[in-house]
């Protein structure tokens, strides 16, 4: 053999290994929610593992699963689009590159002799942190009742759902904002849904895949890879009911008639965006309802074409992959999502 012909065979014999050899990462999942159900599904699907990832998926809440981000730690993760933008705007060594979801099941619990959402007036809120997901949101929907930002009591407890549900039980705070299957739960105990931010088409809450852009210079394929595997997951939530359970159900056990519920309003919703593009309404929407002054002073001032990019989702359009994975029917809802992607 040449050496000339034994640097080529080299050079393939790499290029092959490389090709196969997995990439490892590790993904940031902020919620044992629903809102991660395609994350939950790509893993335990085998989807990451099809598309070369090997990944480890870890839960962290806010602020410490941005941080893991920024630090290298973890690679993607999953989060509230508000709190990435936010972050991104600090920090501008972070992208948002996809959004898989804009609007689910999130309601806001009481006890049930609280006649509306009216009479929160004055009674106290839970929230994870001030300026949290469940406090914009709450304060949104309160707002549609003339209650605003300084007339509840606004109560952090520092812990997830699971402990904002342990307040409202414990009698320390008289309302939150919990999401599915954990509010099921709480309907048999004396307390009642009062509101839903799925009833209402005007609140966005969108989740964000966020990447930082040094590991996206170093691996330039992991963002297509990664949307790639979480749009097959959500092809197989959407067709297999049972597989789609068993895997949420991984991460978040709960009883199957608790998660068949969320399934099928999900499924029926749509909740799951089949293309994922970073809109321009959603993201209007979250740069006008901020309600620190400050914050949507600086979100008002910052230009959001540098962490926002919705190039890979393009790409994947113009090469077909939507149409191939979904079938010639999603063509009228690429069209309609690309007119409404942030440009």
């Amino acid at each position: 053999m040449t050496p000339r012909i034994a640097l080529a065979a080299a050079v393939f014999t790499a290029a092959v290994w490389a090709q196969s050899a997995p990439l490892h990462i590790t993904i940031n999942y902020p919620a044992k929610a629903p809102a991660n159900w395609p994350l939950f599904l790509a893993k335990e699907g085998g989807y990451y593992q099809r598309n070369g990832i090997d990944a480890k998926l870890v839960f962290a809440i806010h602020p410490a699963g941005m941080a893991m981000l920024v630090s290298g730690e973890a690679q993607m993760t999953n989060y509230p689009m508000d709190q990435a933008m936010q972050a991104a705007m600090r920090d501008g060594s972070i992208v948002i590159m996809g959004s898989p979801l804009n609007r689910a099941l999130f309601a806001m619990m009481t006890r049930n002799n609280v006649a509306s959402v009216r009479d929160l007036k004055g009674k106290r809120f839970g929230v994870s942190q001030l300026g949290d997901p469940p406090y914009s949101f709450a304060v949104e929907i309160l707002g549609k009742y003339g209650i605003g930002p300084r007339d509840v009591q606004w109560i952090p407890l520092g812990t997830d759902g699971n402990g904002r549900v342990a307040a409202l039980l414990s009698g320390r705070i008289d309302a939150t904002m919990v999401p599915p299957p954990a509010y099921f739960k709480l309907e048999p105990q004396g307390f009642k849904e009062i509101a839903n931010l799925a009833d209402y088409p005007d609140l966005y809450a969108p989740l964000a895949y966020v990447f930082k852009k040094s590991e996206i210079a170093a691996n330039p394929k992991l963002p297509e890879l990664m949307i790639k595997a979480q749009a097959e997951a959500i092809k197989r939530l959407y067709d297999d009911k049972a597989v789609a359970t068993k895997a949420y159900a991984m991460y978040d056990p709960q009883t199957p008639a608790d998660i068949g519920r969320i399934y099928d309003h999900d499924r029926t919703a749509n909740t799951y965006e089949r293309v994922p593009y970073v809109l321009a309404p959603a993201v209007e929407y979250i740069v006008n309802h901020q309600a620190d002054a400050n914050i949507a002073a600086r979100m008002k001032a910052y230009d959001f074409h540098k962490v926002i990019d919705n190039g890979v989702i393009d790409r994947l359009v113009r090469e077909h992959f939507f149409e191939q994975l979904f079938g010639p029917g999603i063509k009228a809802e690429e069209g309609a999502k690309a007119k409404q992607a942030f440009r």
